[in-house]
């Protein structure tokens, strides 16, 4: 299991470090030995606005941006590129903010909260636009359609609701679960729809007549996330029993993972619902994603994020560590993935890169959910607030 070096920075560095002597402390910790701790020093600021910063022994600051600092830890081989957010957007919720998506064009942003609302608000400043008004008790999830013009929500009264972002109307109603909706996914472009629940069952649902097109899987255990995509040509997704409906658009040649409460990772073939696979890890599964056709990950409650080849999901492909806080959210981006932890860290793990990239500001908050557009990063964090990053040099 590769549990490496971590370093570790004052949540809010970036504010501290442009005065001058201010200092943010920092540490380097490694499995078996003793952790390193050390501080950053502002030294002055530039006339470009960037601080001269240093650090003390045991550490190495490489470069310095506006927004981003990377720093390395000699002793471990360990290096890291921290980034500050762009802005914080803290007037959208009052309370917690448990999900976020953003709009195929980067234009829209939702977002559910704790406070009992779901709103649809401008990426750019945070400007509310809409008010979703509808659900009864908490909204667990929201994404966009492709389009952009329409939303998917599920909420805890174990409904699943369809709404235009244009005008906030609710458009459509699904109703078959028994428990609250912990996750969604779409499939292709939208004309039926996916659904995973407390109540143990992922259904597929017809957008166009709001109806259950069948359950998918029933495995009698939560299932805290799911994630949709094409399978490797050479995976066996299985047969359906049954001829599939012709209201069923686009489920052929799908994989449906599951993230499971009761330690298991599972794969479905969506129009088969033939079970292809199944992983037990250490713990709870509380997240997963595709990589690729052939890579998965699945991130658990104990803090381990497993890749796994899906042609041999025997043993893991590599088990990746950074804390022992519950991993609560997997998006694939770039050529790697940004992972978010109930201890507010938030990293993006890159092939190309020799650093890990740290998107700071969340103090041991979780950070709940990740939506990326283009260099933009938006996190939402328990602390009620979206940050938004800008990782121009990626």
């Amino acid at each position: 299991m590769a549990a490496e070096a971590v370093v570790r920075i004052q949540s809010d560095w970036d504010q501290v470090l442009r005065k001058n002597e201010g200092e943010a402390w920092l540490s380097c910790r490694s499995p078996g030995k003793s952790t390193l701790y050390g501080t950053l020093t502002c030294q002055g600021v530039g006339a470009d606005g960037i601080p001269e910063i240093t650090a003390s022994e045991g550490f190495v600051v490489k470069e310095v941006t506006k927004k981003s600092l990377l720093v390395s830890c000699p002793r471990e081989n360990a290096s890291t590129r921290f980034w500050a957010p762009y802005t914080a957007f803290c007037r959208i919720h009052q309370k917690s903010v448990t999900c976020l998506d953003l709009s195929s064009g980067g234009g829209l942003g939702v977002s559910t909260s704790a406070d009992g609302t779901m709103k649809i608000w401008q990426a750019a400043n945070g400007e509310i636009r809409r008010r979703l008004e509808g659900h009864v008790y908490d909204v667990n999830c929201c994404r966009f359609f492709p389009s952009g013009l329409v939303v998917l929500s599920g909420g805890m009264d174990a409904q699943l609701k369809i709404w235009s972002a244009e005008d906030g109307r609710c458009v459509a109603t699904f109703q078959g679960h028994k428990a609250g909706i912990l996750d969604t996914a779409i499939v292709d472009r939208g004309r039926n729809v996916v659904s995973s629940s407390r109540d143990g069952t992922a259904r597929l649902w017809d957008c166009g007549r709001s109806s259950c097109l069948g359950t998918v899987v029933d495995c009698g255990s939560p299932v805290n996330g799911i994630a949709l995509g094409g399978a490797d040509n050479t995976l066996n997704l299985g047969s359906p029993e049954t001829a599939p409906s012709e209201r069923e658009i686009g489920t052929e040649g799908k994989l449906l993972l599951l993230a499971r409460e009761d330690k298991k990772f599972q794969g479905v073939g969506l129009q088969s619902r033939q079970p292809v696979f199944l992983f037990v890890g250490s713990d709870a599964f509380n997240c997963c994603a595709f990589l690729s056709s052939i890579y998965l990950l699945a991130g658990a409650q104990d803090g381990n994020i497993y890749q796994l080849d899906v042609r041999n999901t025997k043993a893991p492909v590599r088990v990746i560590r950074r804390s022992g806080a519950p991993v609560l959210s997997l998006l694939p981006y770039k050529d790697g993935f940004i992972a978010s932890q109930g201890d507010g860290t938030c990293f993006i793990l890159q092939q190309d890169l020799d650093h890990i990239i740290e998107l700071t500001g969340a103090d041991c908050d979780p950070v709940y959910r990740v939506a990326t557009w283009e260099k933009q990063v938006y996190t939402c964090c328990r602390d009620g607030l979206v940050r938004r990053y800008h990782l121009s040099d990626l």
